[in-house]
């Protein structure tokens, strides 16, 4: 694919994702109760329902490319618009960090019960929908290959999903400590939204 568009892809993908969010804060919460190696298993249901929404996002992209040239071009605008709106908002942010207090309940699991708890955080979180379907149009050439472009990103997206809920896990008190001060997590959310808003800008641009 567009190893320009790839390279801007990541970064931003990065900063979105290892901002504290409901998969990072759960991630963050379990690794500090239950351990990594359990906390893999609400991973593995989390990386699942965030690889149906991208994939179903990226179906309804590639058939809007086929059908509606026009749509998928005004989608590209709308993309980075929505780009630019999630990074002043991130920017405004005033952060916060609030972990879940059912320690009992989630040392209790069951690996399907974790499988389960992180599926449905990924798959019933509209903002994550909201994102995914913006985010996808604006990184595409319609000129390249659609097929490979879309896997391309998808694995991305589950890769750095992967490695930033590790981060989150692994981190355990150290990581809940740096975040337990609102000025930190501010500060994480104003560098993600200013690269966000460079990026919007770059697309419309470019």
């Amino acid at each position: 694919m567009n190893l320009v568009l790839l390279s801007v892809f990541i970064p931003t993908f990065f900063f979105v994702s290892i901002t504290p969010g409901m998969c990072m804060t759960l991630a963050l919460s379990l690794g500090l109760r239950v351990g990594y190696l359990r906390t893999l298993w609400m991973m593995l249901g989390e990386l699942i329902g965030i690889g149906l929404v991208s994939l179903a996002a990226a179906l309804g992209v590639a058939s809007i490319i086929d059908s509606y040239p026009w749509l998928f071009a005004m989608l590209k605008y709308a993309g980075g618009a929505y780009l630019l709106y999630l990074g002043i908002s991130m920017w405004r942010s005033k952060g916060s960090l609030a972990l879940s207090a059912h320690n009992d309940e989630q040392k209790s699991s069951s690996n399907l019960q974790l499988i389960l708890q992180g599926f449905v955080t990924a798959v019933a979180n509209p903002k994550g929908w909201a994102f995914m379907i913006s985010l996808l149009p604006p990184f595409i050439d319609s000129s390249q290959s659609l097929a490979t472009q879309l896997a391309s990103l998808v694995a991305v997206i589950l890769i750095i999903e992967f490695v930033c809920m590790s981060i989150y896990s692994i981190g355990g008190k150290s990581l809940k400590h740096l975040l337990s001060h609102s000025d930190n997590i501010r500060t994480m959310n104003r560098i993600s939204g200013a690269l966000m808003v460079g990026v919007s800008f770059w697309l419309v641009m470019s």
